[in-house]
């Protein structure tokens, strides 16, 4: 809310934390400035660690299993016990500052052991001696583990760094914020793609370190300069986390999965977050496979970021005005006939480079569309809690859907055109659940009376 009293400065709340104009500028900076650490760590682990895992012989198969189902099978084990205790959790640095704290730095950890894979493979192939499966196999297991550790922090910082924005961000300018939020990624995006994605083969190692510096100092001196407000207690004793695991499992699944109204929203947002999993994991091979160079393939990357940068903020304002949920689902249906088009009639890389710039662009305009939707829709006060049972939902759906979609290209000889066509399938599965949810959410007030359901 805002408030201004007699001539006094205007000044907005949220909870017990009050900002005047000047202190919302400056907490957007700090929490920007975060995220633009968390981005650039995102957009370069990720595809590095997929072209080494390629370069050492994995098959598409093992691949979309480590990059999309490993994170999904940690989000499903981790992320519903993090999120519980997070909100239910009061200490002096608030309840969600600690947990960030503690995973930043494995998050550097596992960034530094992806840097020194090679070197590790060699020692331990050397001290396997003949018992030795290979230096390939061996560098596959390290780089599958370091893996798993960077995304076990990610996950967990993901989920309570979107809480903690709920908490001290007043809800007034949620969209925007969040279409600033989607801009620094952006830049991050193009920065990477632009400038260092072309030696990613090359250089590997040096990005890993250089990104686990970054991460490492941005991120934490972020989490010692946003300060959190104060919490009212749980409600009640047996909901405080402390009733044991049965107990709070029963809680967790009663509040979270008992209205059909957050089954429907959550099946969305993941047939949504699937849609963009076949594209995304594979449009690397893809512009392999029709001889567009990896150099190429980051520079369409980096336009389609720019167009997204640029339409990013004017986005966030037409969120806030007219709600994500209705500018998401128009974003949706303009997505499935253009992924749609791609899987029937690409064939070359001009054609390819097209079609990727537009499906990543639109990718782009729907996550900064959709960005704030589960700070609308979801109750305030167990954000946490529901946010991570939808990302249960949605891991469910991409742990499938990765090694699935490898498979499937294993099997038909990497005939690369069908992650469009089944991009747009799950695409259009979304429009069609996203449609329900904005029937009920209309029966629950619409946008200008809406309450979550309790």
């Amino acid at each position: 809310m805002n408030s201004r009293i007699g001539g006094s400065p205007r000044r907005w709340t949220v909870g017990t934390l009050s900002y005047s104009a000047l202190g919302l500028f400056i907490l957007f900076c700090w929490l920007l400035w975060g995220d633009f650490s968390w981005s650039m760590k995102e957009r370069a682990v990720p595809p590095i660690t997929q072209l080494l895992l390629k370069g050492h012989g994995a098959p598409d198969s093992l691949i979309g299993f480590l990059i999309g189902s490993v994170p999904a099978i940690l989000t499903i084990v981790i992320g519903p016990i993090i999120s519980y205790r997070s909100d239910r959790h009061r200490g002096r640095w608030g309840r969600r500052i600690p947990y960030l704290l503690v995973t930043t730095p494995i998050a550097v950890v596992s960034m530094v052991g992806l840097a020194s894979t090679p070197y590790l493979t060699g020692m331990l192939h050397r001290s396997l001696g003949a018992a030795s499966p290979g230096l390939h196999p061996l560098s596959i297991v390290l780089y599958g583990l370091f893996w798993t550790v960077f995304e076990f922090a990610s996950i967990i910082g993901n989920a309570v760094f979107l809480a903690l924005i709920n908490d001290v961000v007043p809800e007034k300018f949620l969209g925007r914020f969040f279409g600033a939020f989607r801009a620094i990624g952006l830049m991050a995006g193009i920065l990477f793609s632009f400038w260092i994605m072309g030696i990613a083969e090359t250089h590997p190692a040096w990005i890993f370190l250089g990104m686990g510096v970054l991460y490492g100092a941005a991120f934490g001196l972020m989490c010692l300069k946003v300060r959190e407000g104060g919490y009212p207690p749980p409600s009640d004793e047996a909901d405080d986390g402390r009733g044991g695991f049965l107990h709070s499992a029963r809680t967790y699944f009663r509040e979270c999965y008992g209205h059909s109204y957050y089954r429907w929203f959550f099946l969305s947002l993941a047939f949504s977050w699937m849609a963009f999993v076949p594209v995304n994991l594979f449009s690397l091979f893809f512009a392999k496979s029709i001889g567009m160079s990896i150099d190429t393939w980051g520079k369409c990357m980096a336009a389609a970021y720019c167009i997204s940068l640029v339409l990013a903020y004017p986005l966030g304002v037409l969120v806030d005005r007219f709600h994500p949920l209705r500018i998401s689902l128009i974003t949706q249906a303009v997505y499935v006939a253009v992924v749609l088009w791609g899987g029937l009639f690409v064939r070359d890389a001009a054609t390819f480079g097209v079609v990727l710039i537009l499906q990543c662009t639109l990718a782009g305009t729907w996550m900064t569309a959709a960005a704030s939707l589960p700070q609308r829709l979801l109750p305030k006060d167990r954000f946490a809690q529901f946010a991570s049972a939808a990302a249960i939902v949605t891991s469910l759906g991409t742990m499938l859907a990765g090694p699935l979609m490898g498979l499937l290209l294993d099997l038909t000889g990497q005939v690369y055109q069908y992650t469009f066509l089944v991009s747009s399938a799950l695409a259009a599965t979304a429009l069609v659940t996203g449609v329900v949810v904005l029937v009920k959410f209309g029966r629950l007030g619409g946008a200008a009376h809406y309450a979550a359901p309790q």
